[in-house]
């Protein structure tokens, strides 16, 4: 057994002590993260500017949205990508998917007409769908018991900080306009590159290595999840994060182009306002990563509070007047809630409930349902922006509702625990 391999398997170990390799690793997980919200956004700064140079109507700007990283194309990646790693293993999938991201975003950024564009969109969905169940699973099955959600809302952080740099790079070559987004996405595929060269120094996960040679794995084929705790887990995750995707997909990748659409502001001042917001996502899940593993009370307190808050975020847009004021307590609100009780849950709470050889099917199919939904949902928001902001906001204030009730009310305790212990506690219950 190599030395990684030790690391991976005192994953077992009750303490909450991070080792630098640990440390590592889920820097180089939490890459996917960054790259997916990274095109998600960089797609969304350059909306507006590709319409304009290559005359797409509004449904194309739609469709274009609903093929890739935030939606139908990540949703596609996401199902095979999470079931081919937990039948042939996480580092076959995470090693080699960032060559399929880069050559997609190539395609993006020397796009001179809308098959490139489109075709390019669709490849990177489909890369960072794959990637990112396989990542998380790893992280999640190598973190020591009482320091597994620091490490997997971690990836949160690279998640926001992704668009935080897109969107600063996206700022100050908004002069350029066109040329400069191309520049924005070269830049995601030159950090594409770089974080596959280090990912070849990755090892297998030691506990898939494990139950992927376990007598009782024949437990865990395909039905398995559809039956008692597993099925219950599912239809738990999968809600509150559909319904929250839903509005947060919306904000990360329609933010700059409704603010410009409604002449609430400039190219620059759009792109700027989204920056904020990530900006607050990541200080807000720095607060998240010291106080996810201390209990379940906590954890539940966290996600009432920021329930409340996203909630109030666009209930604002149906009270107040959509200004660059209005628009900033939109910004503050859903950038700390979101951190509270949105994403970053949901990847804990996706590692924690399943058992290793189902671990990165169940939220591949959670993370198509809810992004295939989102996919279908973009193609009426340019629409709908088109009237005002008022119908999106009133849609989008009732999704993070129906979010923030499920995951409060329903949330199950797993804080501190090995994966031994929840699989064995939730196979009882």
């Amino acid at each position: 057994m190599t030395s990684q391999d030790a690391v991976g398997l005192s994953a077992t170990e009750d303490g909450g002590t991070v080792t630098r390799q640990q440390w590592k690793w889920s820097i180089l997980a939490g890459m996917a993260s960054y790259l997916d919200a990274g095109s998600i956004v960089a797609l969304g700064a350059g909306l507006s500017l590709f319409q304009s140079s290559l005359g797409l109507s509004d449904g194309a700007v739609g469709a274009l949205a609903a093929i890739g990283p935030n939606a139908i194309g990540c949703a596609i990646g996401a199902f095979v990508g999470g079931r081919l790693g937990d039948k042939l293993g996480r580092k076959r999938i995470y090693k080699y998917d960032l060559l399929v991201y880069a050559a997609g975003i190539l395609c993006i950024a020397l796009a001179f007409n809308t098959p490139m564009l489109f075709i390019g969109t669709f490849i990177v969905g489909l890369a960072v769908g794959a990637d990112v169940p396989t990542s998380l699973a790893l992280v999640g099955e190598f973190s020591p018991s009482k320091a597994r959600g620091k490490l997997v809302s971690f990836t949160q952080i690279a998640w926001n900080l992704g668009p935080v740099v897109v969107l600063l790079l996206a700022l100050a070559l908004s002069a350029l306009d066109l040329i400069g987004i191309r520049i924005v996405f070269l830049h995601l595929f030159v950090v594409a590159i770089v974080t596959w060269a280090l990912r070849q120094g990755l090892s297998e996960s030691a506990r898939w290595q494990t139950a992927s040679t376990s007598d009782t794995s024949a437990k865990h084929k395909l039905g398995a999840l559809f039956r008692g705790s597993n099925l219950k887990a599912l239809v738990w995750t999968g809600t509150f994060y559909l319904f929250w995707n839903i509005a947060a997909g919306t904000n990360g990748i329609f933010t700059p182009y409704i603010i410009r659409t409604l002449n609430a502001g400039s190219q620059a001042a759009s792109v700027a306002l989204s920056c904020a917001g990530f900006l607050l996502g990541i200080l807000a899940g720095l607060v998240v990563m010291r106080l996810v593993d201390r209990s379940h009370l906590t954890r539940k307190a966290m996600w009432g509070v920021g329930a409340v808050m996203q909630v109030l975020a666009f209930v604002a847009y149906l009270v107040f007047p959509f200004t660059v004021p209005v628009i900033i307590v939109n910004i503050v609100l859903f950038g700390v809630g979101g951190a509270f009780a949105g994403e970053a849950f949901y990847k804990i709470f996706s590692q924690e409930l399943f058992p290793t050889m189902l671990r990165g099917t169940a939220q591949g199919l959670t993370f198509a349902v809810a992004r295939t939904f989102l996919g279908i949902w973009s193609f009426f928001v340019p629409a709908l922006a088109g009237v005002g902001i008022g119908p999106v906001a009133a849609l989008l204030a009732l999704f993070l509702l129906i979010s923030g009730v499920v995951g409060f009310f329903f949330m199950p305790n797993t804080s501190g625990k090995s994966l031994e212990q929840i699989e064995a506690e939730r196979v009882l219950a």
